[in-house]
């Protein structure tokens, strides 16, 4: 208790918020086809990372205020931004797309390595909360228990233009991509791998903390590096994966490899409550200097 006239029924209003950052109910979008008789579907939690407005890498929108990407994507300390809105990588409706300045970037601390890719997820921190509509949604953190089955069918999306990513004229599409693909189990994309590797097969080079997918013959990378695979379980649409290896678009015939979101999903969740309990106690910081100031100088 204060001793300077404080009130406890002034920090209501504070402790209120605090709850209600804390126990915000979790939104899930979900992906929906337009009325014009569009090819392809809208999937409102596809996020554009961008470098002086050119596309790098793909992401997913996990709620108002946080991107999850691939660490792999960072390159550095570059002013990057997002956009979110639009299944165009020009987009002309700008009314709809909406662009945002990243305020802060977070890595997994175990990420390293080129060639054997540990932790590849990273957290981007936006400017200003976005505003949901159609056309941006979040998709929904697996919890870290669930176990994603062999077979299951999931969609990985992004403007890559991957059957000519690695020739010269190499190009992306102006229209976001789709894929349907399915979960395929570790040990059996870890062979695959290791056909025409150097490395002997005691040595993994598909790890607990990643989920391969496939759709079992044609070029499946339709995505961006740090793009999402999606899959709905029970009736959520998940964030199954975060597009990891660049390599695996290099054959038709390789399973694409992803970060396993649910290996880190406790790990994510955390860094967002941190930033936003962060915002939130200098928020009541700053209202308890403005009740102090009013004190002192009276009505």
């Amino acid at each position: 208790m204060l001793s300077s006239g404080y009130r406890e029924d002034e920090t209501k209003p504070v402790i209120l918020f605090l709850l209600y950052v804390v126990t915000v109910p979790e939104v899930c979008g979900a992906p929906w086809w337009s009325e014009d008789g569009g090819v392809t579907r809208h999937w409102p939690w596809e996020v554009s990372l961008r470098i002086e407005n050119e596309h790098v890498c793909g992401g997913a929108l996990i709620n108002s205020s946080w991107v999850v990407t691939a660490a792999h994507c960072i390159l550095g300390t570059k002013e990057y931004s997002v956009m979110l809105g639009t299944s165009k990588l020009q987009p002309v409706n700008v009314t709809r797309a909406l662009w945002i300045p990243v305020k802060d970037i977070i890595m997994h601390p175990k990420y390293w390595g080129q060639n054997f890719i540990i932790g590849d997820v990273a957290l981007l921190h936006l400017h200003t909360p976005v505003i949901f509509s159609n056309y941006v949604q979040p998709i929904c953190l697996p919890e870290p228990n669930l176990n994603l089955k062999v077979g299951t069918q999931c969609w990985v999306t992004g403007w890559s233009q991957v059957k000519q990513r690695f020739s010269a004229d190499s190009v992306l599409t102006t229209e976001l991509q789709e894929a349907e693909v399915f979960i395929m189990d570790n040990k059996r994309c870890d062979r695959i791998y290791h056909r025409k590797s150097i490395f002997p097969r005691v040595i993994r080079l598909v790890l607990k903390d990643m989920v391969c997918a496939t759709n079992y013959g044609d070029n499946l990378c339709n995505g961006d590096s740090g793009g999402p695979l999606a899959c709905e379980v029970e009736g959520r649409w998940i964030l199954a994966g975060v597009l990891s290896w660049e390599k695996a678009c290099a054959k038709a015939e390789n399973p694409g490899v992803y970060t396993r979101v649910t290996k880190y999903t406790k790990w994510i969740k955390k860094q967002m409550s941190n930033g936003a309990l962060a915002g939130v106690c200098a928020s009541a910081w700053l209202l308890f200097l403005c009740w102090l100031l009013h004190s002192r100088v009276g009505p």
